[in-house]
């Protein structure tokens, strides 16, 4: 017996360290050194990758944004839509992040595969992209918490009238716990991320079980699927349900986060895109489950859009359980969730803004770029993060408008970031540009990883995610409303074509001085 446990043991062992140097490998074919520490496996990063997405608290979190252009049904089918277009596109990421399993991700991928005279610019400007986009994700977690938190003290206290700086005190409490969490019990973080993946298992039957239950009435069918809503005035109820797909795109965003940690985790380059599909597996499911359970116990519908409480699934709770107590409760749970998607948002972007310093893609990289000795953790990089966004949250002092085209920055950027990598993948792949795993001693910059759509099957699924990414950049910078005014008009577009020309000026007046795309640290041996 002893016998067999020394055996066990060394067969452990032995796995263990292969995996470190699998590990080493490839981001030294990536051209880096380690310099975090790897603590995340595979269920800690799936849960990682669940409560950033946290799609079925996206679903009541965002519900009146799709309802107003598409309704119940144009939920339903741009649910289902958005799905397909999320798990291709994450298909296709994955492949890369199998190939360069680096926290610098997109811009690094930019790099790998752009043509020689625009490796340099394509990845500056997609790292510029990313981190902002990142940037803005963490702003709409706390704004979100934040406003949330404030419509559970009206709901138990009507005569409170919330104000803007009180939300924004709320907002920076919430990211404070989470740079805490981030930091001084870092060691704990792996473990704590898969605390959070059963909460968000546990906390989504809590939440559908007494909402469908004590209903006092339920829809029918042809309430859910049949019924189209154009209430932002389109010409035609198609063109509304395309401008209302923007919501259910916002739900699925935020797989990459597991991609921006990939120096963190064991055996990443197979790690990785198991959590991604995963995650984003599990949240389909749990999230079409909840809209489900939320339309066909939705009830009044005027009642429920122009509800006091700022957020329309909370009336749907009031409305089920007839409770006050009941209510907050199951609000609790959303707002909980919402949280703690705030601490791996953190994570994510700081990796991120980590690695773009690194390469020295950032003003005051040298700074940024810097890792704690004692933890491996990118510290000065987290604060950067958590000061960015509380500076970003005093602009809901003037105006929530632009607040929240900021926060709608996320969709633009990312998919943004998404794309160009690719487009740049599915141009390599058709040209032959990309050769089969490579064999030990003959490592290359352009072999697949272990995770590859194989053949033809690869091509059509890339294409098919680049097509569905410009389909979705295209409708997300439109108006919820036409005419437009001051108030509901869409600036995100607007926006990151500046984040985008202001990642150029800076590229020609100081970056080229510094930026040469990724550094390359190590070379393997041919």
């Amino acid at each position: 017996m002893i016998e067999l446990q020394d055996q066990m043991l060394t067969a452990g062992t032995k796995a263990f360290e292969a995996s470190e140097n699998q590990d080493r490998d490839d981001l030294a074919r990536a051209g880096k050194k380690p310099a975090l520490k790897r603590q995340f496996g595979f269920m800690s990063m799936l849960g990682f990758g669940c409560i950033v997405l946290s799609t079925w608290e996206g679903v009541l979190a965002l519900f009146a944004q799709g309802f107003t252009n598409g309704g119940p049904a144009g939920l339903v089918y741009g649910f289902i839509l958005t799905w397909i277009g999320t798990m291709s596109i994450f298909l296709t990421l994955s492949e890369l992040a199998s190939m360069a399993p680096t926290s610098a991700g997109q811009y690094h991928w930019c790099a790998m595969l752009a043509p020689e005279s625009y490796k340099k610019v394509s990845s500056y400007i997609t790292g510029w992209l990313t981190v902002c986009g990142w940037q803005a994700a963490v702003t709409s977690s706390t704004y979100l918490t934040g406003s949330m938190l404030q419509s559970l003290i009206v709901l138990n206290h009507p005569e409170y009238n919330p104000k803007p700086w009180q939300a924004m005190l709320l907002m920076w409490a919430g990211l404070l716990v989470a740079v805490f969490l981030n930091t001084v019990v870092s060691n704990f973080l792996p473990n704590i991320e898969g605390a959070i993946l059963i909460f968000h298992v546990v906390g989504f039957f809590a939440i559908l079980i007494p909402l469908t239950y004590l209903a006092p009435s339920h829809g029918t069918a042809s309430d859910v699927f049949g019924k189209f809503l154009n209430n932002g005035g389109w010409p035609t109820q198609g063109l509304s349900f395309w401008v209302g797909i923007s919501s259910t795109v916002f739900m699925f965003l935020g797989a990459d986060s597991v991609i921006h940690m990939s120096e963190e985790i064991h055996d990443a380059s197979v790690t990785v895109p198991r959590a991604i599909i995963g995650s984003i597996a599990i949240n389909g499911v749990l999230g079409f489950g909840m809209l489900m359970g939320a339309l066909f116990t939705l009830g009044n519908v005027d009642t429920v859009l122009k509800t006091d409480y700022g957020f329309p699934f909370i009336q749907i709770f009031l409305n089920s359980t007839n409770s006050i107590g009941g209510t907050t409760t199951m609000t609790a749970v959303i707002l909980a969730l919402t949280f703690f998607s705030t601490i791996g948002l953190v994570a994510s972007s700081s990796r991120m803004t980590w690695a773009f310093a690194r390469d020295r893609g950032l003003p005051g990289w040298r700074y940024m770029s810097k890792v704690e000795s004692r933890t491996s953790i990118p510290v000065v990089a987290i604060l950067f993060t958590a000061i960015l966004s509380i500076l970003l949250d005093l602009i809901d002092l003037g105006s929530s408008t632009v607040l929240n085209d900021i926060i709608s920055l996320t969709v633009n950027s990312v998919y943004g970031s998404y794309l160009i990598s690719s487009a740049l993948l599915l141009w390599r792949r058709c040209t032959g540009g990309i050769a089969p795993r490579y064999s030990e001693g003959t490592p290359s910059k352009l072999n697949w990883g272990p995770w590859q759509v194989p053949g033809i099957f690869g091509i059509i699924n890339n294409a098919y995610a680049c097509m569905w990414m410009v389909l979705v950049l295209f409708f997300t910078s439109w108006p919820p409303t036409t005419p437009p005014t001051a108030s509901t008009m869409n600036y995100s577009i607007f926006i990151t074509i500046f984040v985008a020309l202001l990642s150029v000026l800076y590229y020609l007046l100081w970056g080229k001085k510094n930026y040469t795309g990724p550094i390359v640290e190590v070379v393997l041996p041919s």
